[in-house]
């Protein structure tokens, strides 16, 4: 199986999270391929079985909460029928960010299968947890 792993990271810690799946998941022996939004590697996604979309909560503390940065998102090439599960880090409530996050990526195309929110306090253990619930969903 390949994964590639799309961020968009603020202050580090989506793309800290990002990291620590990638390399759980190398440890595992899943060809993995990691890299901001900003610099997508077109041809790993192309060649991927499964992507994994990660942002961060934008928004006030209890209102209003989005995926930070969010056209970024919505620019995101095209993948038809590209199975994709996405993830949040949030510090205080994601609300419904992930839920959006989702909305965007299946307009570009893509089969979300599901995600998960990790609080940003817990970076390693929701890593670890959401490695966890892909391989149990999409065995290698």
């Amino acid at each position: 199986m390949k994964v590639v792993i799309v961020y968009e990271s603020l202050t580090g810690n989506t793309k800290r999270a990002a990291e620590l799946m990638g390399g759980l998941l190398a440890e595992r022996g899943v060809d993995t391929t990691v890299c901001p939004i900003t610099g997508i590697d077109h041809q790993a996604l192309a060649l991927a079985d499964l992507v994994v979309v990660g942002g961060w909560v934008d928004g006030l503390f209890f209102v209003g909460q989005r995926p930070g940065r969010a056209a970024r998102f919505e620019a995101f090439p095209p993948i038809d029928g590209k199975r994709c599960l996405v993830y949040c880090t949030y510090a205080i409530d994601p609300g419904k960010t992930l839920e959006k996050l989702t909305r965007i990526m299946q307009r570009r195309g893509a089969q979300v299968l599901g995600g998960m929110t990790i609080k940003r306090s817990r970076l390693e253990q929701g890593a670890r947890e959401f490695v966890d619930r892909l391989l149990q969903a999409v065995p290698a």
